[in-house]
């Protein structure tokens, strides 16, 4: 095996592409440090010491959802207890506090509500734009972009156009989970399909906006559905540039109804993050989602090819009703010191990776 990480190593700094038989290859490895090894160095071309976060705030709007996804514990009927929907001064009063902390992204997604109106979505990007302007809104996942369109009869083009109109400004990655289709059949099978994902997304780069792509792991998939996905993205990536970020999320077992899902180990979330380095080659930034990996693991991942924690968070529902210990928030100052303590360089960006703010007291 170690001949094979050598040819590897040797391809990689010459720039070659991994295949799908090389990623293969290296989930059945057992030498994690040597692959941790290899996507550091694809890392350290790309990024250098460099990590980022950013200053940021989660809103999730409402759990009320028209699907009943099998791994999902945030989403909730109308006769649920704990059921809720956001007015827009709650959302405005958690973006005022979010300006008042000092962020400069709003990061918001839902449920598929079974009765809020289009209008409502676009006024609530208009009163946030009005009165917080200098905040970033990332909001909505392809899935809630094409419950949008079915909703409205309209294209994704035209509800793209209308939301950021209203104030829109990128889209974070989620609704992915899997492509595999027989595995997305067991764990959301009322959601739409991997394929259509990637036609939604695609037509959202196309027009003109930023997006991140995810995939949800340690459920009920092989290594094989790993390496399709990753390579499906891939190839999108190719065709329209438009992906800022992977974002490999771990999967939580507790309070979710997937059968046999007994969630992610360290070793596997270290492994599947590095690969994941090492493959998407067309990916500037791979995220460790201290969220659901917990901080630990997200530390040590900037030695596994990782180039970012996210940020500050402060209010997450959906990876926490799943069973997630991590924390709701981290501050600017514990980011940057779990970094540091990594032996890597803090840097404070803004959602399309601009530099806010870079090494001294408070960066």
């Amino acid at each position: 095996m170690s001949r094979f990480f050598d040819q590897l190593r040797e391809r990689i700094d010459h720039g070659e592409r991994l295949s799908d038989e090389d990623a293969l290859a290296l989930f059945a490895s057992r030498d994690l440090l040597a692959i941790g090894e290899l996507a550091a160095r694809a890392n350290r071309r790309k990024n250098g010491d460099r990590v980022y976060f950013n200053v940021n705030r989660h809103v999730n709007y409402t759990n009320l959802c028209v699907n009943r996804c099998t791994f999902c514990a945030f989403c909730r009927r109308v006769e649920d207890e704990g059921c809720y929907t956001l007015t827009l001064n709650d959302i405005l009063a958690r973006a005022n506090e979010a300006v008042a902390a000092g962020a400069t992204e709003l990061h918001m997604v839902g449920g598929l509500h079974p009765d809020l109106p289009f209008d409502f979505y676009l006024e609530m990007l208009a009163t946030l734009k009005a009165d917080a302007p200098q905040l970033h809104l990332k909001a909505f996942t392809a899935v809630e972009i094409d419950y949008f369109a079915r909703m409205t009869g309209q294209s994704i083009s035209s509800v793209i156009e209308e939301l950021r109109q209203a104030g829109l400004d990128s889209m974070p990655g989620g609704g992915a989970e899997i492509f595999a289709a027989e595995v997305r059949q067991q764990i959301c099978p009322e959601k739409i399909s991997g394929e259509r994902w990637l036609e939604v997304v695609e037509e959202i780069h196309r027009c003109g906006l930023k997006t991140n792509a995810t995939m949800l792991f340690g459920h009920l998939e092989s290594d094989a559905d790993r390496v399709d996905h990753l390579s499906r993205l891939r190839a999108l990536q190719d065709a329209t540039g438009g992906f800022q970020a992977f974002i490999p999320l771990a999967f939580q077992p507790d309070n979710t109804r997937v059968p046999g899902a007994v969630g992610v180990g360290g070793v596997d979330a270290l492994k599947t993050l590095a690969i994941s380095r090492l493959y998407l080659d067309n990916f500037e930034h791979i995220k460790a989602y201290w969220v659901m990996l917990g901080l630990k693991i997200a530390q040590v991942s900037l030695c596994f090819g990782v180039n970012d924690l996210d940020g500050t968070v402060v209010e997450e529902k959906i990876g926490h009703e799943a069973g997630s210990e991590a924390p709701q928030e981290m501050s600017r100052e514990e980011l940057c010191s779990l970094i540091r303590k990594a032996g890597r360089i803090p840097v404070e960006r803004d959602t399309l990776y601009r530099e806010v703010a870079r090494g001294g007291s408070d960066a």
